[in-house]
């Protein structure tokens, strides 16, 4: 777990990336922050989903463009135990801030969009949880912290234009990751 109450300070910091049916966004962004690099664990999950469905294949082929696969990807439902375990949530829409904060107050200290974090995560060799806490990001307007949109429904181009968004900001924010 990590360090914002978990029982091993050393282990590797967790990362919950959160859209709404954990088909798409989510899974981009996830896949995107293992192949990264940083010393991060990841996890995925949506707010509304339908378990344990493959991603669409628009996504599959989105990820292709950029070299990435997550063949083995199976939506998920968010759990309680998704939010303990996790040291920053990374969510891809204010929607989904605003989920946390209605439904898990106790994490919405730990809760932000992946923009707004791409652009404010203080970088730093400090824990990522105390780099976290400095933040306030309870106090963050969801609204002004920025969407990356749900592409679905949108054709290929669609999906490979959300793709190709999320890698910047996943670039930037594995950057301040350390």
């Amino acid at each position: 777990m990590g360090d914002h109450g978990g029982t091993d300070a050393h282990a590797a910091p967790v990362l919950l990336v959160l859209c709404t049916g954990n088909a798409a966004r989510s899974v981009m962004a996830g896949v995107m922050l293992r192949a990264g690099g940083a010393a991060v664990r990841v996890v995925t999950a949506g707010t509304h989903v339908v378990e344990n469905q493959p991603m669409s294949r628009r996504t599959r082929d989105a990820l292709a463009t950029l070299g990435l696969d997550a063949a083995s990807h199976r939506s998920r439902q968010l759990s309680q135990a998704d939010l303990d375990g996790a040291d920053l949530v990374v969510a891809m829409a204010a929607e989904h801030v605003r989920y946390i904060r209605r439904r898990h107050p106790e994490a919405a200290g730990r809760t932000a969009t992946v923009r707004f974090l791409a652009d404010r995560l203080p970088p730093g060799p400090e824990p990522l949880g105390a780099r976290v806490r400095s933040m306030d990001l309870a106090a963050a307007d969801p609204a002004e912290q920025g969407d990356v949109a749900d592409p679905s429904g949108g054709d290929a181009g669609v999906y490979a234009a959300c793709a190709a968004e999320l890698s910047d900001l996943v670039a930037r924010l594995t950057a301040r990751l350390g």
